[in-house]
């Protein structure tokens, strides 16, 4: 088991969504620190203050995890001044709800800076250290969008399955070392954070709830589980797309749970006119 108790837990897009969530959590059941990385530096700060307030131990960083140069900036004062982390939750990303044609080339840039490389650039920084002192826990969180394709979001689902792909090579990896080393990908369907406001639940795939998937990752990382999948359809999926002919799959589970339309009304979280443009496109 990953005892959180007495652990520095760090998590990235952690001023908001389901990474203040886990982060709350965390120190509720005994975290010694708190680190928070985020690029929202006025979210940040409140999150910060509201649980410093409650006597936590809370270190906040503004920090762009689209730039490796910040990246590696937030790392190097992280661990100078906190220490090396236990627990690490690369939770930030970005989704833009649009045809492949219709997106900028920056946009799909951004989306794989933060999806796949800053989650990658992040874990970097700090498994060396994981591996060194053979012990750590790294919760990476995907999506379920990684286990299939769905319109109106392709460079999200690129992103996701690139994450999954990694994160399971990683966690061999760590496996075949010395040690108390984790690692556990979370593969969610849509959570009703703000996120993906507007999008239309599948069948057999409700919204899920913030609180009740943040539970099941902490009970995850406390019980060393490889991975989470929520809800429970979602393990069909792989099942499903190994058995059925492409065709099949596509009319029978993407048109028929309606998961290929769920996208079609997405508005997503409202762009703020006080935030930079990088600030918009962080989850």
């Amino acid at each position: 088991m990953t005892k959180i108790v007495g652990k520095k837990v760090l998590v990235t897009g952690g001023a908001n969504g389901i990474g203040k969530l886990l982060g709350e959590k965390c120190l509720r059941e005994g975290a010694s620190d708190l680190i928070i990385w985020d690029i929202n530096a006025e979210n940040l700060e409140k999150t910060a203050q509201e649980l410093s307030e409650k006597g936590y131990s809370v270190h906040p960083y503004v920090v762009d995890v689209s730039d490796l140069d910040d990246i590696t900036r937030a790392a190097t004062l992280t661990l100078s001044e906190v220490g090396r982390i236990d627990i690490l939750f690369n939770n930030a990303g970005v989704v833009v709800g649009k045809n492949f044609h219709e997106h900028s080339h920056k946009e799909i840039e951004k989306t794989i800076r933060i999806n796949v490389l800053g989650v990658m650039h992040v874990a970097r920084c700090f498994v060396g250290e994981m591996v060194k002192q053979k012990s750590g826990h790294i919760i990476n969180i995907a999506s379920a969008a990684g286990l299939l394709a769905n319109p109106k979001m392709s460079v999200y689902v690129g992103s996701k399955w690139a994450v999954l792909g990694w994160s399971e090579s990683l966690r061999l990896e760590l496996e075949e070392m010395e040690g108390d080393l984790h690692v556990t990908t979370v593969c969610p369907s849509y959570i009703k954070t703000g996120m993906f406001e507007g999008v239309e639940a599948p069948l057999l795939a409700p919204l899920l709830e913030p609180e009740e998937i943040t539970d099941q990752i902490i009970k995850a990382v406390k019980y060393n589980e490889i991975e989470v999948k929520a809800p429970w359809s979602v393990h069909l999926i792989p099942i499903l797309r190994g058995i059925m002919p492409t065709r099949l799959f596509d009319l029978v589970v993407g048109k028929g749970l309606n998961i290929y339309n769920s996208m079609a009304s997405f508005i997503g979280r409202p762009a703020k006119e006080a935030l930079p443009e990088k600030e918009k496109l962080q989850k």
